[in-house]
């Protein structure tokens, strides 16, 4: 599947169906002039559910700041070093393993989600209820050889994954005049379900004490938020679908060739406007890249050199997509607000999970895009590094992932990449502010 994103072929391709936000002739000159204000934002996550061989993965701690060597792992993203942030001694201070997985974007594990004002809601669900009707999908949660494991709502329903030709019929193929008079009989069954179930929800009211009238008013919100998403759908049912610019993607390809053209289909989900909101994680399969084994056995690679040569590959893979996609949303205009696509488009690489030997200290992270101040190397404060002698501080890498809990909350930059995307909050999760040193113009 390939594609070529330059701005006049995509238009030619695209048809007069193409989604209107971006079409410049057929802007609004009110949306133009609200974008003005405030720009519209998008974020893309890029995950896997193993963690990094972190030898190649992080710069030396002693580089901070922006001379620092491009490491193994990253060195697709050489080309764009004025482009991307480093991040080092970020987490979300606890223990878990692959529990780790789904609160990388959140910083509350499920179990605690009860403790939360918004529970575990997870970053790109946060901003889908912020952008709500705006475009066709409020998020898309996309899976490559895995599971994606890292959308929640805030009720804590974890949103399940598409693979790439699930993606690519639901932004491309105009639902048949059946199917779409079905999902409007649904959107009327679901919303009469949800009257009956709030009148009877309501006489309990009177009946109940304290604690159970609070968890009925957290029920209440959950139908209320229920209710929201379905008024927000409907009205997407009658408008046309952008044309297709490229060709539905084959399945039964290898891991590369399906990562390739998902990266693909998530520039073409920004580039129609059809979400502002994705996440994607990616695996691996037997045979793959030259490989004889599985992801999750090459995690374990207890420094052996086979498989930590395989992780390179396979990791090294998973970031030259990101750099892959970074040259397509760069090569592409913004017509909403000006510059190019990732100008205003938040690109994030990491994992819950640091390492496959189950750590969750100092999580692989790499920012680009999205109208940040970039091309650093930037090195937090270490585990208990407070607590060291001035002498002792240019200590190894391996030793301040062994001390323990970082003291900067990785949501801290899960809550600066909400507010720099427009929302003015001042908590995310497990965040204690925003990420310092982490500007935005």
């Amino acid at each position: 599947m390939d594609i070529n994103i330059n701005r006049r072929s995509f238009l030619r391709g695209a048809g007069v169906a193409m989604a209107l936000p971006l079409m410049e002739s057929l802007t609004s000159p009110a949306l133009a002039a609200a974008a003005k204000g405030k720009p519209v934002k998008r974020f893309v996550c890029l995950s896997n559910n193993y963690g990094v061989y972190q030898k190649a993965f992080f710069p030396d701690v002693n580089q901070p700041g922006a001379k620092y060597e491009m490491p193994e792992t990253l060195k697709s993203l050489e080309k764009h070093r004025k482009d991307v942030t480093l991040f080092q001694n970020l987490d979300h201070g606890f223990t878990g393993g692959h529990q780790g997985v789904p609160v990388f974007l959140s910083g509350v594990r499920p179990i605690l989600a009860h403790n939360y004002a918004e529970g575990n809601i997870s970053l790109d669900q946060k901003l889908a209820e912020h952008h709500g009707a705006a475009t066709r999908f409020p998020s898309m949660t996309l899976g490559v050889r895995e599971r994606n494991l890292l959308s929640f709502t805030r009720t804590g329903v974890q949103v399940p994954n598409m693979d790439m030709r699930a993606a690519y019929k639901a932004m491309f193929f105009e639902d048949t005049p059946q199917k779409k008079t079905s999902e409007a009989e649904r959107f009327k069954r679901q919303n009469s379900i949800l009257d009956v179930v709030m009148d009877q929800a309501k006489s309990l009211n009177g009946q109940l004490g304290k604690n159970d009238q609070r968890k009925l008013e957290e029920y209440f919100d959950s139908v209320r938020t229920l209710e929201k998403k379905i008024k927000q759908q409907e009205p997407w049912l009658e408008r046309p679908k952008p044309k297709a610019p490229v060709s539905e993607p084959k399945p039964g390809n290898g891991t590369a060739e399906q990562l390739k053209a998902m990266i693909e289909i998530i520039a073409l989900a920004i580039q129609t406007d059809s979400t502002r909101a994705i996440t994607c994680t990616s695996g691996f399969s037997n045979g793959d890249f030259g490989l004889n084994g599985g992801y999750h056995g090459f995690s374990h690679h207890g420094e052996r050199p086979e498989p930590v040569a395989a992780l390179k590959k396979i990791e090294g893979f998973q970031v030259s997509m990101m750099s892959y996609l970074v040259d397509l949303l760069k090569a592409q205009d913004d017509p909403i607000n000006g510059g190019t696509l990732l100008d205003h488009t938040s690109v994030l690489y990491g994992c819950g999970m640091a390492t496959g030997g189950h750590s969750t200290r100092n999580l692989p992270l790499v920012l680009a895009g999205g109208g940040f101040k970039h091309g650093e190397h930037k090195v937090y404060p270490g585990p208990h590094l407070k607590d060291l002698k001035s002498s002792d501080r240019l200590v190894s890498q391996e030793k301040r992932l062994a001390e323990g809990v970082s003291e900067v909350p990785a949501a801290n930059l899960l809550l600066s990449i909400l507010q720099n995307s427009g929302l003015e909050i001042d908590r995310f999760g497990s965040s204690t502010g925003t990420l310092t040193g982490l500007e935005w113009s």
